[in-house]
Order: C-alpha cells, then structure tokens, then sequence
C-alpha cells in the first residue's frame, strides 16, 4: 500500500529523515540503527530503499569514502503540496476536488486555510 505517495517502507524512511535536522546527512547504517528498535530489517533493504528515494528525486547524497550521506531535498510541507497539487492537476476538475477536500476539513483546520490564502494573496498584490 502507498503512504503520501511513497511505498510502507520509503514513507518510514522519509518520517525518520523529516524528524532529523534538515541540515544533517546521514548514513544507510544510522537509518538502520533505528529501523532496527522497531523491526527486523537486513542494511541492503534499507540501502536499496533509500537509493530508490534518491533516484526518485526524494533524498540528495553525496559520497563520504565508502558510504553515502543521504539527505531530503523537500520538507514534509513541501510534499503535502506537491501531493495536494498532483490530486488537483489529477482528479478530474479542480475546483470540486478542491471543494471535497474543504468538506472533509473541521472548522479550525478551514480557517488555517482561509488564512493562508489570505496571506498569499496579499503578498502577491
């Protein structure tokens, strides 16, 4: 099953790189350090998700000695957006899609939206 566009595994991986500092790189091993408190899980599997996340334009690396550093090229808040845009480009018109997802919110998270929209379109002006 996908989770936020990415498969159960992908989507563990890029919780655990978002809750570190966006700044710091890490290593397959550090990954598989805590991956490994919750679940039995062999390095190449973690190695060759968090290679597939890189070609698939999620996580940056680059080569210390014998390992990558593996980093995330977007925030989590950048990857609700590019996932709110694509169920918009994608689901048929994008003003009844848009107009079922508001339906679906509570009245606080409603007003977080209007205020948002509010504060774009003013900066925008």
């Amino acid at each position: 099953m996908r989770i936020d566009g990415f498969g159960q595994l992908e989507a563990v991986i890029m919780n655990l790189m978002w809750s570190r500092d966006p700044s710091a790189a890490v290593t397959v091993r550090e990954i598989l350090v805590e991956l490994s408190t919750e679940r039995d899980i062999a390095y190449t599997t973690v190695m060759s998700t968090m290679d597939n996340l890189h070609t698939k334009g999620w996580l940056g690396r680059e080569r210390h000695g014998r390992a990558y550093r593996y980093h995330t090229l977007m925030t989590r808040e950048q990857h609700s957006a590019h996932l709110m845009s694509a169920a918009l480009a994608g689901g048929g018109r994008p003003d009844l899609v848009l107009k079922y997802f508001v339906e679906q919110m509570g009245n606080d998270e409603s007003d977080t939206i209007r205020r948002a929209l509010r504060r774009s379109s003013r900066s925008r002006q």
